[in-house]
């Protein structure tokens, strides 16, 4: 067996810690150099983002097992994994995050529909939705009191400054960050909404709610693009091991 590992999320690098562990032959797949660095030392690395016709190419070198533990979020992504395989002839599995609900909170299905619904709420708003989709955020009225976390990457700042967020409100900083961390940054920039993408356990999001319930502020929760289906961590290692025994 030989896996190829497309790994976006903080499960994806759990997994690919057990396949080291288990000495199962595995490459893990990221989109970026930073995401590489995140990632310990030794392990076979693919490093860049790829289209449909690219990962077919890579997965047709000897792979016998495909899986997908990409963001939630990246569905074009995962399209374009599960096309892949298809034509690859390669099986694949896709490692499902589980979300983690939030009924007392501010809901909206699209990152340009939560920047309209931030126009009519009023005071300073904390993004905690990542750097590619700010641009729904840089309206007239809203972008002067939002301020983004982004990582502490040349590009995501560079995407803050171009975009018309004040220098003084962009945060740069590598998570996890902690309920208490959390808490701290919206009482030290008095922000009203924290707005954040439901991206379970493993993307902070309890963490996240927590702090909005503790600092006495909204929480703006964008939901994810589809409902999915795939199998959870404990299903996609017992899949693995069954397979190594045929």
């Amino acid at each position: 067996m030989k896996i190829l590992l497309f790994a976006g999320t903080g499960d994806g690098h759990e997994l690919a810690l057990w396949l080291s562990e288990k000495g199962i032959p595995f490459t893990v797949s990221v989109a970026t150099e930073y995401g590489e660095t995140l990632l310990p030392e030794g392990m076979d690395v693919h490093v860049g983002r790829m289209d449909a016709p690219a990962m077919e190419n890579l997965m047709g070198q000897g792979y016998t097992l495909v899986i997908d533990a990409t963001h939630p979020y990246a569905v074009e992504v995962t399209k374009n994994i599960r096309s892949a395989a298809e034509a690859a002839g390669v099986p694949d599995l896709r490692l499902l995050r589980q979300s983690d609900g939030e009924d007392q909170c501010h809901k909206a299905d699209t990152m340009k529909a939560a920047a309209e619904m931030l126009l009519e709420m009023p005071g300073n708003v904390l993004l905690t939705t990542g750097s590619k989709e700010l641009n729904c955020f840089a309206l007239p009225g809203l972008v002067e009191r939002c301020y983004p976390r982004v990582l502490p990457m040349a590009d995501s700042l560079e995407r803050c400054l171009s975009l018309g967020f004040p220098p003084k409100n962009i945060i740069c900083m590598q998570g996890p960050f902690s309920r208490e961390m959390n808490v701290a940054t919206l009482r030290q920039f008095d922000i009203k909404t924290l707005v954040t993408k439901n991206t379970g356990s493993y993307g902070g999001f309890r963490e996240k709610a927590d702090a909005a319930r503790e600092a006495g502020c909204d929480l703006l929760v964008v939901e994810r693009p589809v409902e999915e289906e795939g199998l959870a961590m404990d299903e996609i290692q017992d899949t693995i091991m069954r397979m190594m025994e045929r």
